[in-house]
Protein backbone atom coordinates (compact mmCIF):
# COMPACT_ATOMS: atom_id res chain seq x y z
CA UNK A 1 0.00 0.00 0.00
CA UNK A 2 0.83 3.77 -0.75
CA UNK A 3 2.93 5.19 2.07
CA UNK A 4 3.31 8.77 0.62
CA UNK A 5 0.48 11.38 0.31
CA UNK A 6 1.43 12.10 -2.81
CA UNK A 7 1.12 8.22 -4.25
CA UNK A 8 -2.31 8.41 -2.44
CA UNK A 9 -3.28 11.19 -3.93
CA UNK A 10 -2.24 9.51 -7.35
CA UNK A 11 -4.43 6.47 -6.51
CA UNK A 12 -7.01 8.83 -6.21
CA UNK A 13 -6.97 10.86 -9.30
CA UNK A 14 -6.47 7.55 -11.50
CA UNK A 15 -9.89 6.30 -10.01
CA UNK A 16 -11.81 9.11 -11.12
CA UNK A 17 -9.76 9.87 -14.39
CA UNK A 18 -10.75 5.94 -15.21
CA UNK A 19 -14.11 6.59 -14.50
CA UNK A 20 -14.26 9.51 -16.83
CA UNK A 21 -12.26 8.00 -19.70
CA UNK A 22 -14.97 4.71 -18.94
CA UNK A 23 -18.01 7.29 -19.24
CA UNK A 24 -16.77 9.60 -22.40
CA UNK A 25 -16.06 6.31 -24.25
CA UNK A 26 -19.36 4.34 -23.78
CA UNK A 27 -21.43 7.47 -24.71
CA UNK A 28 -19.29 7.73 -27.64
CA UNK A 29 -19.54 4.01 -28.22
CA UNK A 30 -23.60 4.80 -27.96
CA UNK A 31 -24.19 7.41 -30.27
CA UNK A 32 -21.75 5.78 -33.39
CA UNK A 33 -24.48 2.69 -32.85
CA UNK A 34 -27.24 5.20 -32.68
CA UNK A 35 -25.74 6.88 -35.97
CA UNK A 36 -25.41 3.16 -37.63
CA UNK A 37 -28.58 2.37 -37.03
CA UNK A 38 -30.32 5.66 -38.31
CA UNK A 39 -32.14 4.75 -41.72
CA UNK A 40 -33.30 8.56 -42.16
CA UNK A 41 -30.19 10.14 -44.24
CA UNK A 42 -31.07 13.84 -42.84
CA UNK A 43 -30.82 12.44 -39.37
CA UNK A 44 -27.89 10.69 -39.74
CA UNK A 45 -26.45 13.92 -41.71
CA UNK A 46 -27.47 15.82 -38.26
CA UNK A 47 -26.05 13.60 -35.53
CA UNK A 48 -22.31 12.91 -37.92
CA UNK A 49 -20.87 16.08 -36.46
CA UNK A 50 -21.59 15.35 -33.01
CA UNK A 51 -19.86 11.66 -33.31
CA UNK A 52 -17.44 13.02 -35.39
CA UNK A 53 -16.52 15.39 -32.38
CA UNK A 54 -17.14 13.09 -29.67
CA UNK A 55 -14.65 10.51 -31.46
CA UNK A 56 -11.76 13.50 -31.88
CA UNK A 57 -12.02 14.54 -28.28
CA UNK A 58 -11.14 10.48 -27.06
CA UNK A 59 -8.30 10.42 -29.70
CA UNK A 60 -6.97 13.93 -28.64
CA UNK A 61 -7.53 12.56 -24.80
CA UNK A 62 -5.54 9.10 -25.99
CA UNK A 63 -8.67 7.42 -24.81
CA UNK A 64 -8.92 5.27 -28.42
CA UNK A 65 -5.63 5.57 -30.30
CA UNK A 66 -5.80 8.42 -33.44
CA UNK A 67 -5.44 5.43 -36.27
CA UNK A 68 -8.69 4.26 -34.70
CA UNK A 69 -10.26 7.59 -34.61
CA UNK A 70 -9.30 8.38 -38.08
CA UNK A 71 -10.77 4.67 -39.20
CA UNK A 72 -14.78 5.38 -37.13
CA UNK A 73 -14.55 8.32 -38.77
CA UNK A 74 -13.93 7.02 -42.45
CA UNK A 75 -16.28 3.99 -42.27
CA UNK A 76 -19.29 6.36 -40.74
CA UNK A 77 -18.81 9.26 -43.51
CA UNK A 78 -19.52 6.93 -45.89
CA UNK A 79 -22.19 4.93 -43.95
CA UNK A 80 -23.66 8.44 -43.76
CA UNK A 81 -23.04 9.15 -47.76
CA UNK A 82 -24.56 5.61 -48.92
CA UNK A 83 -27.82 6.19 -47.34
Amino acid sequence: MANHKSALKRIRRNEAVRLRNRYQHKTTRNAIKKLRGEEDKKAAEALLPNVVGMIDKLAKRKIIHANKAANLKSKLVKKVAAL
